[in-house]
């Protein structure tokens, strides 16, 4: 029971945490990190765009994270079209067959396109000693 003019004690409340932001956040940053495996980094990417502008619309969710996360995403997926773009239209410039007629025309090619794609060479065994 209270006197009168007297206020029972309350802790303060917890701030306020949008687990869809620093979800947005953190799939942004991996996106990023993510593009250097094979374009992986899209994928996340996508999902923290989506969950990023999903919180950015809730009034009660946090501005920072997901604007963080929105922006993150967003560069992760043009940077990840970009290099997309760039190495489908080097595939495009082998598959031309008016200018590389013949399969081995285009296998010199694409090796020398994406010699990153090349599979590792391993070195001739050696004959055993008797």
């Amino acid at each position: 029971m209270t006197m009168p003019g007297y206020r029972t004690y309350s802790p303060p409340a917890p701030p306020a945490r949008s687990r869809p932001a620093r979800v947005s956040l953190v799939l942004g940053i991996v996106g990023l990190v993510g593009l250097a495996a094979c374009l992986l980094g899209m994928i996340p990417a996508t999902v923290g765009l989506v969950l990023g502008t999903i919180s950015l619309t809730r009034p009660d969710a946090e501005r920072g994270p997901a604007l963080t996360g929105v922006i993150c995403s967003a560069v992760a997926l043009v940077l990840g079209s970009v290099i997309l773009l760039w190495l489908l239209s080097k595939a495009a410039q082998c598959g031309d067959v008016s200018k590389y007629p013949t399969d081995a025309a285009r296998r010199t090619c694409v090796e020398h396109e994406f010699p990153f794609a090349q599979p590792p060479k391993v070195p001739p065994s050696q004959p055993e000693a008797p």
